[in-house]
């Protein structure tokens, strides 16, 4: 079993005592470290840490930390990283003044995407995929979850979640899969909705569950898409076929997504952008996640999620990068940090622990990565050197990371 230690560390932190939980509001802003420090890894967990006069004398692989930071990976709990093509076209549409729903109505947005896919080889959409994921693992992700929902066919959703599967062989980053179906109605559905609802529930859950193919199911619950009663229906059907519930909610509009996904105890509920207080009192009284994209409200020039009130109001958050190609086209997690700090007034260590612990809650990942402890996932970040968490944020236009370990192993 190979070993490898990572000496000269100026600050090690993530540290977790004890069980791994959810932090929640004034326990957001709480990080433990250890400065003057080492880790020590063997085979692909955690052994041992702690200050530089209790570091080992050998291993088989040894990093200098050169007075870096390092940090638990990266835990991105909302991704549509397997799509075929850019969007560009409507980025500069956007700039030109049309909104979200006129691009929609050219053909633009989801339906633009999942005609794309549908025409693309399995073959090619993997190696972009996984150029796509290669990239952000450097940036520092060691987990993430993966959405279909660019396919809109049995065939083309399908094909998404067997190129997860693909990635999940082939790579040591942990992935977790969802089933995004119902991220919108087809073209040739659109005067037979629930026709579409029940190919979800009829033709593709089946197979889905028959090969194993995803962990989650999703629905965009809000206006424009799907109802609260197509939502509930839809979910519902999927747990029948193991598949937990997860839900985009109130991008935008106040949908009655939150409260629906609550009622079906969903993992999460992912961008609330728009909310007031009968959410956040809902949200108050579950266990389920909020989880804010903020790259997406950058992009998109929308409102941000309002992720200062809901800490303030004793709740935790998630942050994922929502990467996909119309709406945030980026997986850069050090730039999501920037952003939440920037424009959502988190605190540097609040946004740490949205985007690591909290990350790799929304994906039920905890007992296993998030942060740093003996035997979790030895996944790991060396930054170059810095003396703060805070720089990381601040100096949002630098590219910070020096080293990136996955299971113990270094990162090529």
């Amino acid at each position: 079993m190979a070993s490898l230690l990572i000496k000269n560390i100026q600050h090690l932190i993530g540290l977790q005592e004890g069980p791994s939980l959810f932090k929640k509001g004034m326990a957001m802003a709480e990080v433990d470290s250890v400065s003057n420090a080492f880790i020590f890894c063997a085979g692909d967990k955690i052994s041992s840490f702690g200050p530089m006069s209790a570091c080992p004398d050998r291993a088989d692989v040894v990093i200098d930390g050169y007075n870096g930071l390092v940090l638990p990976s990266w835990c991105d709990s909302h991704t549509h990283l397997v799509f075929a093509a850019s969007r560009e076209e409507e980025f500069v549409y956007r700039i030109k003044g049309m909104s979200y729903s006129e691009i929609a109505e050219k053909g633009g947005g989801i339906l633009n995407s999942a005609a794309k896919l549908q025409q693309m080889d399995d073959g090619l959409l993997y190696e972009l995929s996984a150029q796509r994921l290669e990239k952000i693992i450097r940036n520092g992700t060691g987990a993430i979850e993966m959405k279909s929902g660019y396919g809109l066919t049995l065939d083309a959703e399908l094909k998404i979640l067997r190129v997860i599967r693909k990635l999940k062989e082939n790579y040591s980053v942990k992935i977790k899969a969802t089933f995004l179906g119902a991220h919108a109605i087809p073209t040739e559905y659109k005067q037979n909705r629930q026709g579409y609802i029940q190919l979800i529930i009829e033709a593709m859950m089946p197979k889905i569950a028959e090969e194993g193919l995803a962990d989650y199911c999703d629905v965009f619950c809000d206006k424009g898409f799907f109802t609260v009663e197509e939502t509930s229906k839809i979910l519902e059907a999927g747990l029948k076929f193991g598949l937990k519930p997860k839900i985009h909610a109130n991008q935008l509009a106040v949908s009655g997504g939150v409260q629906v996904g609550i009622a079906h105890k969903a993992i999460s509920v992912d961008h609330l952008e728009e909310i007031g207080e009968e959410e956040i009192l809902a949200l108050k009284s579950s266990s389920t996640i909020p989880t804010l994209l903020p790259s997406c409200s950058y992009f998109l020039n929308i409102p941000y999620a309002p992720a200062r009130r809901l800490i303030d109001e004793g709740l935790g958050i998630a942050l994922a990068t929502d990467f996909n190609p119309g709406t945030s086209p980026s997986g850069n997690v050090p730039f999501l940090l920037s952003l939440a700090c920037t424009q959502m007034k988190l605190l540097p260590e609040e946004a740490f622990n949205a985007v690591t612990i909290n990350g790799a809650c929304a994906m039920e990942i905890q007992q296993s990565h998030g942060s740093i402890a003996v035997g979790k996932t030895a996944n790991l970040i060396v930054t170059k050197p810095m003396s703060t968490l805070a720089y990381l944020p601040y100096a949002f236009g630098d590219y910070h990371i020096k080293d990136v370990i996955l299971n113990g192993e270094l990162f090529h």
